[in-house]
């Protein structure tokens, strides 16, 4: 995405138009859009003839090419394609590349830190006609993700959960003990923040559905909203829309308990488990 928005202002920068750009490479105005909005693989030739075009220094070009080639790799994800929807791909991507990650849920604990067993219950029950060693697959997915938490650049994780989801069941009372106990252990992490929306609160902001949302280092890189339904999900990156969900994350951020009550929340919840 950031190799794409360089395409496209160099290209302005250069004054060429999208069907000047793509008579270059002999290819349709719509491939060189494309390839601007990342939706599409950045072919190494294409890029190197529509650089020369644009009037790019070779030494700019070679640096250009080889964090094309970089971006072309495969991410540590690819090996688990066979259990990895299409549309949640993109999700896996931004949750490795950026540095701000706030959310809110109010069904389930956040796949960032969710235990084995809690993890396989509710595949379980997501997809209760694949096989174990399918819903295994899916499992270390999930675990596999959790591997950002523990590097030195870890994003930090800022995270509103309802009540609902610390009370509502899922795997029996010793899945669930050991799940508050994860987010217990969460707390320890120190780019990790969690906080409890009560059903005290009564209605709130966010009541309509989860949502998560990713920052970025890249000033070319724009902030990114995710939110899903059963059919798949929603990216949304317009500042205007992105802006609406982030006031609505400080607003409850301030209704929900502040966060060095969480551990005396999840204490009292484990002991009525």
């Amino acid at each position: 995405m950031v190799l794409g928005k360089r395409l496209r202002h160099l290209r302005e920068r250069a004054g060429i138009s999208f069907e000047e750009a793509a008579r270059t490479i002999e290819v349709t105005p719509l491939t060189v859009r494309r390839m601007e909005k990342a939706e599409v693989g950045l072919r190494i030739p294409y890029v190197k003839e529509l650089l020369r075009a644009y009037g790019v220094p070779s030494p700019e070009v070679d640096d250009f090419l080889s964090m094309a080639r970089e971006a072309n790799r495969p991410g540590w994800w690819y090996s688990y394609r066979d259990v990895l929807p299409e549309w949640f791909r993109a999700y896996v991507s931004l949750e490795s590349e950026a540095g701000v990650i706030r959310l809110y849920e109010p069904h389930y604990v956040p796949g960032l830190l969710q235990t084995h067993d809690y993890a396989a219950a509710l595949l379980r029950t997501g997809f209760p006609n694949e096989t174990k060693e399918e819903i295994d697959r899916r499992v270390d997915l999930r675990l596999r993700r959790q591997d950002l938490l523990a590097k030195p650049d870890a994003p930090a994780v800022w995270a509103i959960l309802d009540e609902t989801v610390l009370r509502r069941p899922v795997g029996g009372a010793e899945v669930m003990r050991a799940q508050i106990d994860r987010l217990a252990e969460s707390l320890d992490m120190p780019k990790v923040r969690i906080q409890v929306l009560r059903f005290s609160v009564g209605a709130h902001p966010g009541a309509f559905g989860p949502f998560h949302y990713f920052r970025f280092g890249f000033s070319e890189l724009p902030d990114v909203v995710y939110t899903e339904s059963l059919a798949g999900s929603v990216y949304v990156d317009q500042p205007a829309d992105v802006v609406t969900y982030l006031e609505v994350l400080d607003r409850m951020s301030v209704q929900a308990e502040p966060v060095d009550r969480t551990r005396t929340i999840l204490g009292e919840l484990r002991k009525e488990l």
